[in-house]
């Protein structure tokens, strides 16, 4: 494998901003901005159900769902929308512009890429795909195609994340050497795999719902919700929450792929997600040779200075140290911290703008050929270093990263987590 230097991650850094939004994405079909667009929505019911609420202002011509049960309910809202079990059907609906991805992890990259291949617009949710190769493929797949795509991190939108990133770029806390990102909720399996083999309910198209994953047994221990414990499906509560919650670091301190990457948690298990995890990320500064250090815990781990008193006690959140002080955030408010030390503090007039709506970015982009703010350029190189943790954790290794090389420059052992291999049928690499 070629040396991977520090210059290579600071050159595709350069290439991110260097985006290729500007000017390329064409209006949909032709149609003016005015004209609604034609989706197609695939997984309908939990985060789908949320999803397809927030674009039913536009023209939903088809929906999608293994389970016949959820179809028949989104069908009543939406009576003129032909319905499919299999995504790759509704795909060869010709009227269909944009799709809306929202499944279970391990489809979306072959959803989202299917889509893209054939000239849609896409908007997934998080995280974008379901291993750091799928990631990969999906944000060059975008960029060939030109389109409006969004991945699903919701709360970016929201002004808060505006505020705080104004915050740390204004200088607010000092040089920001560290940020902690931390949740309380924790997805894990049950260990090794079922053994009992019930029917699989009729309503259930189970072998579409299996899609690329390895064959197994039907079982509810999978289906409707817990599948993210398990491997094959998901990757734990890393998988579930961190592109929402390390997302605000990412923006904040213009992060893009990471150094090193080291994790720790319970014995490993090959079927199941660890109860907790924490991993510790090293990434470069865009333009300078400092390094900023992020940390993720989940399952009721937290940063050391909740125990040193240092913090008020909150639930899950960011924290940013700079040598003038810590920035202690959320969802929904922020706070300067020591608070003495900033008494009187007035923060910097907002230069972000407000967003739209996330939604609304991606289907005015989708219209008008605007930026929208979570593309697959960015999600996906947020997904890849959510997904590199979880890696990380599996392979037992602190992973020395190549990102032009999609290799763990110590750690050829890491391959078989970073891609994977396909049911027949379901192959997605090009």
């Amino acid at each position: 494998m070629k040396k991977c230097t520090r210059r290579d991650f600071l050159k595709k850094a350069g290439l991110a901003a260097a985006t290729i939004w500007a000017g390329r994405i064409s209006l949909a079909r032709g149609e003016s901005p005015n004209e609604k667009l034609k989706i197609g929505v695939v997984g309908v019911r939990g985060r789908g159900h949320a999803n397809l609420q927030d674009v039913s202002k536009e023209n939903i011509v088809a929906l999608c769902d293994i389970d016949d049960r959820n179809l028949e309910e989104a069908a009543k809202e939406f009576p003129l929308a032909k319905k499919f079990n299999d995504f790759r059907k509704l795909l060869d609906e010709k009227d269909v512009e944009a799709v809306v991805v929202s499944t279970p992890d391990h489809v979306h990259a072959p959803a989202s890429l299917a889509a893209l291949r054939s000239g849609r617009h896409v908007y997934c949710e998080k995280p974008l795909t379901h291993t750091v190769e799928e990631a990969r493929l999906v944000a060059e797949a975008a960029e060939k195609a030109g389109v409006a795509t969004q991945m699903g991190t919701q709360i970016h939108a929201e002004d808060n994340y505006r505020r705080v990133v104004e915050l740390i770029e204004s200088g607010a806390i000092g040089d920001v050497k560290e940020a902690h990102v931390w949740v309380g909720k924790a997805w894990s399996g049950a260990g090794d795999r079922p053994k009992d083999t019930p029917p699989v309910p009729p309503n259930i198209h189970y072998d579409l719902w299996l899609g690329p994953a390895p064959e197994r047994p039907y079982n509810p221990a999978y289906i409707p919700a817990s599948w993210r414990g398990w491997w094959d499906f998901g990757n734990g509560t890393l998988g579930d929450m961190a592109c929402h919650h390390m997302d605000l670091s990412f923006w904040a301190l213009k992060l893009r792929h990471p150094l090193t990457i080291e994790a720790e948690g319970p014995p490993v298990h090959p079927e199941s997600a660890p109860g907790w995890i924490i991993v510790r990320y090293e990434f470069p500064r865009s333009g300078d040779l400092r390094t900023v250090r992020l940390t993720w815990y989940d399952g009721g781990k937290r940063p050391p200075q909740f125990a040193e008193k240092k913090l008020p006690e909150w639930g899950d959140g960011t924290l940013f140290v700079g040598d003038k002080g810590m920035l202690l955030a959320d969802y929904g408010r922020y706070v300067l911290l020591p608070e003495a030390d900033f008494a009187g503090f007035k923060p910097p007039a907002p230069w972000i703008p407000a967003s739209v709506g996330h939604h609304e970015e991606w289907i005015r982009a989708a219209k008008t050929g605007s930026r929208t703010t979570c593309n697959f350029d960015y999600g996906g190189a947020l997904t890849e270093a959510v997904l590199l943790g979880a890696v990380a954790y599996r392979t037992g290794k602190k992973l020395q990263w190549c990102p032009r090389e999609l290799k763990a420059r110590n750690a050829p052992e890491a391959d078989r987590f970073i891609r994977k291999e396909y049911r027949k049928g379901w192959e997605i690499r090009p």
